[in-house]
């Protein structure tokens, strides 16, 4: 195991490689590196100004990190916006419902919600492309990109610096352990990925019996009555995405009840998105009870 004052020495340099790999959508376990760091940097000093130093250029090389990272990403989604965008999906472990939920974040907040987005899980990753597919100038992604980062690093080694003594006795426990912490650890996370596995392959069932292709649509719209089509898209993702399916209804996802109370409850409801596996429109038709979604 590497000693403290080693991670105390090298530690702006590791911050920076593992923040960056993390802005990056890499699987890099960028908070605990930065509590980590910041134990080690609080044990390793022996003054107060030494200390102060040290956690400044760690800062520092942390926001550099995760604003190169994202510039890399902001610029993938002002190039080529709706690829970017169901590539970070991707890599996002709630991919089913990453978007969504970033477009009600956008919606409310703008840009500025890449200052509390490091602390949403997933949030960070789809904030960053949505603000270049949305036009948002570089200037402003960067300074509150930049503010995000600080704010979040800072809290990281904060929390090390706070509980050095406990941090140190889970890396002694750790040492003792051997692999068998390993072994643990992978685990715990083979458990977890079984679990998103096995969640996943349940919501494809569900939305198999829940889709209507654009074939059996245009058949509907073509009987009498016709179905009511819904278009559940954030107005953010109309922006980004124009088109509409000719006699469309806008409406929110969160107020479908609402919507659904000025038609006649023996009507067909079509509901759409632009969600992966269009999720979003699935999971309202089950709520509602509406028979088709696409």
């Amino acid at each position: 195991m590497f000693s403290h004052e080693f991670i105390a020495q090298y530690g702006a340099l590791v911050v920076f490689l593992s923040v960056l790999g993390a802005s990056l959508g890499l699987p890099v376990a960028a908070m605990p590196t930065l509590i980590t760091v910041g134990a080690s940097i609080t044990i390793a000093t022996g003054s107060q100004q030494s200390a102060a130093s040290h956690f400044a250029a760690t800062l520092g090389a942390a926001a550099l990190g995760g604003v190169l990272g994202d510039l890399a990403w902001y610029e993938g989604g002002r190039r080529f916006s709706e690829r970017t965008l169901r590539t970070v999906c991707l890599l996002s472990s709630s991919r089913d419902t990453c978007v969504r939920k970033t477009e009600r974040f956008f919606g409310r907040w703008g840009v500025r919600v890449l200052i509390v987005a490091r602390f949403v899980p997933g949030l960070s990753l789809v904030a960053v492309p949505l603000c270049g597919a949305m036009a948002v100038r570089m200037r402003y992604f960067i300074a509150c990109d930049y503010a995000g980062v600080a704010l979040w690093a800072s809290v990281a080694l904060a929390i090390g610096g706070a509980f050095a003594a406990q941090v140190e006795l889970v890396f002694a426990v750790i040492s003792h352990l051997g692999w068998r912490a390993l072994a643990m650890v992978a685990s715990a996370l083979a458990l977890y990925c079984c679990f998103r596995l096995c969640r996943y392959l349940m919501l494809s069932k569900a939305l198999k019996t829940a889709r209507v292709d654009a074939a059996e649509l245009h058949g509907l719209l073509t009987a009498e009555p016709r179905p009511v089509i819904f278009d559940i898209r954030s107005p953010e993702r109309r922006t980004l995405d124009p088109f509409v399916i000719p006699s469309a209804v806008f409406a929110d996802e969160r107020k479908f009840a609402e919507r659904v109370r000025a038609y006649d409850a023996n009507r067909t409801f079509v509901i759409y998105c632009s969600c992966p596996g269009e999720v979003s429109a699935a999971g309202t038709a089950g709520r509602f009870g509406a028979p088709e979604s696409h």
